[in-house]
């Protein structure tokens, strides 16, 4: 899946359908990958800024952010908080605006991959996590990365909207990044008790044959309480089933490599 390369390999986690799993994966591949020796940078690309705060990093005070790197010509470098989960690039809620401000600046659609490029010799992955949207913030996301992870999580309706993102990919691919591609889809909120989840897990698998993660993530509670403590769930609580699912994926993604 993932080549080896001098520069960063630059992932965006994307589905405009909220309450998938697409921040948390964000934040705990980003720990995961880095407890693996790897150099890892997250850009939180959400106007929520909860990737920003379950990194640790106060999404109020830290400046510059990733608004001021896109819209005020701020340096990316600067912007570069570094954590012991990886490095961050904050958000904040100005970025909720800064889809219309975009509109009068020229290359529009690649500014966050102009940002991001100055910095990709640092770093072995750099994640993107994106609004729930499939507006010009995401565009900007898919145009910044070499490929994508798809977060669905084991629930009714979970394939609904994907034909959406699945076409709005198709025409960033058409016009403005030919390369993009499909790393991969993650089965998230996996509760192996109930016949749903595994009729949600093999309708995906259908789908996306050959395209999604052998690891799963589960439903669990460490997950959800990790946050609010301002860190992954692998630091917050390293024995939860949450916590091994994503040292398991965090494996899976760095033996791809090879």
């Amino acid at each position: 899946m993932i080549k080896i390369s001098k520069k960063a390999t630059t992932i965006a986690i994307v589905n405009q359908k909220g309450g998938v799993g697409k921040t948390t994966t964000t934040v705990n591949i980003t720990a995961s990958l880095k407890a693996l020796g790897k150099r890892v940078l997250l850009c939180d690309f959400d106007p929520q800024a909860n990737a920003t705060s379950g990194m640790g990093v106060d999404k109020n005070t830290a400046s510059p952010n990733v608004y001021d790197v896109l819209i005020n010509g701020a340096d990316p470098k600067k912007s570069v908080v570094s954590t012991k989960y990886g490095d961050v690039i904050p958000s904040n809620k100005a970025l909720a605006g800064a889809g219309i401000e975009m509109i009068a600046i020229p290359d529009r659609e690649h500014l966050l991959k102009k940002a991001l490029d100055s910095l990709a010799k640092n770093y072995d992955y750099i994640f993107i996590d994106c609004p729930p949207s499939l507006e010009l913030l995401t565009v900007n996301a898919l145009c910044a990365a070499h490929s994508l992870i798809v977060p669905v999580q084991c629930e009714y309706y979970a394939l609904e909207g994907l034909s959406d993102l699945l076409s709005t990919v198709r025409l960033v691919k058409r016009g403005l990044n030919p390369k993009l591609a499909l790393e991969g889809v993650l089965l998230t909120m996996f509760d192996s008790r109930t016949n749903l989840s595994l009729q949600v897990a093999e309708e995906v698998k259908r789908h996306f044959p050959g395209q999604v993660y052998a690891t799963v993530i589960p439903r669990n509670v460490r997950l959800s309480e990790a946050p609010s403590h301002g860190m992954p769930v692998t630091d917050y609580d390293p024995y939860s089933r949450g916590a091994e699912a994503y040292r398991s994926l965090a494996e899976e993604m760095a033996s791809a490599e090879g």
